[in-house]
């Protein structure tokens, strides 16, 4: 036995229409399709027959007569669903305080670290593009003195020098590696003539 069907199909009329004939002028087939009757009144409808409901959709304009700032303001009341809104950090007009939510993850604290931690990011001199590798291999950070590059060389290659290392290959093309960083950073710092904290980019 062949199970019906009781889906709703696309297009079928409205099982809650009321028993009467189309409210278009002059129509006398049966009424089975609502239509808002007005954007003020969307609660209240008028009972068309399918031709006329698709007649009438056409044709209908929610913001006819309106201005153009009211549709901006009931674009912004629809993206909130019509529910008030203020302004961040504030709750009902009052003052959004972290001490009334509940935090047991301690998220805010979370939060506010990584907060400090963009911001120290922020205010620390960016390092030139050419030194980011170089600075990297010496394991320096951005900015830095020339006297300190040459520091950090000298002791580098004392650790990496063939000769400490018994003529470990991997600690010679570990110290080329090092002397074309110096290299890089030495010509920077020579076409800056002041030789102290490099902090231009």
């Amino acid at each position: 036995m062949r199970r019906r069907n009781t889906r709703h199909r696309a297009f079928d009329p409205d099982p809650d229409a009321p028993q009467q004939y189309c409210d278009a002028p002059g129509c006398h087939e049966e009424a089975g399709y609502r239509a808002p009757r007005s954007r003020t009144t969307l609660n209240k409808y008028f009972w068309f027959c399918l031709e006329h409901v698709r007649e009438y959709n056409s044709r209908w304009d929610y913001y006819k007569g309106m201005s153009a700032a009211q549709i901006e303001a009931q674009l912004r009341a629809d993206v909130s669903w019509d529910r008030p809104s203020w302004k961040v950090g504030h709750v009902g007009g009052a003052a959004f305080s972290e001490e009334d939510m509940l935090d047991p993850l301690d998220l805010l604290n979370a939060s506010r670290a990584e907060r400090a931690r963009r911001h120290r990011r922020a205010r620390e001199p960016k390092t030139p593009e050419p030194l980011r590798e170089p600075l990297s291999t010496m394991g320096l950070n951005w900015p830095v003195s020339f006297d300190e590059v040459k520091a950090r060389y000298k002791s580098l290659a004392r650790q990496h020098h063939p000769d400490i290392n018994d003529g470990d290959r991997n600690a010679e093309e570990r110290l080329k590696v090092i002397n074309v960083a110096y290299s890089a950073l030495r010509a920077h710092f020579a076409s800056n003539s002041d030789g102290g904290l490099e902090k231009s980019a």
